[in-house]
């Protein structure tokens, strides 16, 4: 992880100031500005942070990639044979992801929005945490 978010920084750095170069030449070049730097110096600069940025990204994520990929094949070589990993990622691929736990439930967006349109009957534990309205509604279903 350390070694990913420096060569994230590295590139970003280069984004930066390879995009200030280019716009710097393309404002003397093209636009022939003499003095300081033009409109063409700020657009040029723009346009260049947002394509050397996806270039960045794209090191960034082969980078990422070829990491995950080795770390399976020493994996395998530790355990000699590949089959273990295999099944492992193929038990974590068809796992279904679970609710949120009760814990943190309440902090979900969804949580409102769920008990208005469909509200079920809960325990009396949690009535009392429900407001008042949802909580009359609640009562009906008892």
């Amino acid at each position: 992880m350390v070694t990913l978010t420096l060569i994230q920084g590295v590139l970003n750095t280069f984004v930066f100031f390879l995009s200030r170069v280019v716009g710097y030449i393309v404002d003397k070049a093209v636009f022939r500005t003499e003095r300081g730097v033009g409109p063409g110096f700020y657009i040029t600069m723009i346009v260049s942070q947002i394509l050397f940025g996806i270039l960045a990204s794209v090191i960034v994520a082969w980078f990422s990639r070829y990491r995950e990929f080795r770390a399976d094949r020493g994996s395998a070589n530790l355990l000699g044979t590949p089959q273990p990993m295999i099944a492992a990622l193929s038990r974590l691929g068809g796992l279904q992801t679970g609710g949120l736990p009760d814990s943190v439930k309440a902090f979900s967006p969804r949580t409102r929005r769920s008990r208005r349109a469909s509200p079920r009957c809960k325990t009396r534990a949690e009535l009392r945490l429900i407001s008042g309205r949802a909580r009359r509604r609640m009562r009906a279903c008892q």
